[in-house]
C-alpha cells in the first residue's frame, strides 16, 4: 500500500503474513524517492516500491548462489532472469496482494515482468466495493476475470484482514514522517514562523517544498500568515526582495 497526502511525504509499504500469522519483523516501509514521479501518482509508486522490494530479492538470491571463489560479484542487470530457477528464488513470497484495481495490477506486472518474476510470483489486486463497502471487493489477476467472493467466506475475510493490515501500517508510517517533517523543516529558519504557522503552511502546501514554490497570491492566502509574513517566506525562499 502507499500513503501520502497531496505527494507529500509519500512512502510506500508492505506487509507480510505467515502460517502463524502477521510477521511483522518482515514489514518493510520505503520512503518514496524518485524525482521524476508526479505528486500523488499512485501507480508510479507502486511501481517504484516493487522494482526496489524485488531487485533486491533477485540480488540477493544471485549472490548466494555465485562461486565462493568468484572474483567479481555477478552483472545484476543481465542474469537476472536467467541466473535462478523458479525453485531456487529463496525468501520470495506466495502471493503479492495489492490494494487496488486493475489498473494497480498492470503496473504490479509490469514491474515483476521487467524483473522477470511475473510467472513465479503470483499477483492479485483487491478493489474496494461501490460505496468502499467491505465485503464487495471485488479480486484482479492477470488474465482472468473480475472474482467477487462471498462476503461471508473465511478467504474473503483473511484477505481483508491483509488489506486492512497494510493500510494500517502505510498511514501509521506515513503519519510519522509527517510529524518528524513538522518538528524540523526549511521554515525554521524564517523569523517569525513558530509552529503554528509552520503547522498551517504544511497543512495548506503539504510540505516545506511546496511552500517553498508558492506564488505570494497564494502564500498570503493561508489562514494565519498575514501579507507581511506572505512576503517575508517568499522572499526568503526567492532571495530577492517583492516590489
Amino acid at each position: 500500500d502507499n500513503s501520502h497526502i497531496q505527494g507529500a511525504h509519500a512512502i510506500g509499504a508492505f506487509i507480510v503474513a505467515g502460517p502463524e500469522g502477521f510477521e511483522k519483523g518482515q514489514y518493510r516501509k520505503f520512503n518514496i524517492k524518485s524525482a521524476d514521479l508526479i505528486p500523488g501518482d499512485d501507480f508510479g509508486m507502486m511501481r517504484e516500491v516493487l522494482r526496489r522490494r524485488f531487485a533486491r530479492l533477485l540480488k540477493e538470491n544471485i549472490q548466494s548462489t555465485a562461486p565462493a571463489d568468484a572474483n567479481e560479484a555477478p552483472v545484476f542487470d543481465e542474469v537476472a532472469d536467467a541466473a535462478l530457477e523458479p525453485d531456487q528464488l529463496d525468501g520470495a513470497p506466495d502471493l503479492v496482494l495489492i490494494d487496488g484495481g486493475a489498473g494497480q495490477l498492470s503496473a504490479a506486472r509490469e514491474i515483476l515482468t521487467e524483473l522477470g518474476l511475473a510467472e513465479r510470483i503470483p499477483l492479485v489486486s483487491i478493489a474496494k466495493g461501490p460505496q468502499r463497502n467491505a465485503g464487495l471487493e471485488r479480486f484482479f489477476m492477470h488474465g482472468r476475470a473480475p472474482l467477487s467472493p462471498d462476503p461471508r467466506s473465511p478467504v474473503m475475510f483473511f484477505l481483508q484482514r491483509l488489506r486492512d493490515e497494510a493500510h494500517r501500517y502505510a498511514i501509521g508510517t506515513h503519519r510519522a514522517k509527517r510529524a518528524a517533517a513538522l518538528k524540523t523543516s526549511s521554515l525554521d529558519d524564517i523569523e517569525g514562523i513558530g509552529s503554528a504557522r509552520k503547522r498551517a503552511l504544511l497543512h495548506h502546501f503539504g510540505s516545506a517544498r511546496a511552500v517553498s514554490q508558492a506564488g505570494l497570491a497564494d502564500l498570503e492566502g493561508v489562514e494565519g500568515i498575514s501579507a507581511t509574513m506572505a512576503r517575508k517566506i517568499y522572499e526568503h525562499f526567492h532571495d530577492k526582495p517583492t516590489q
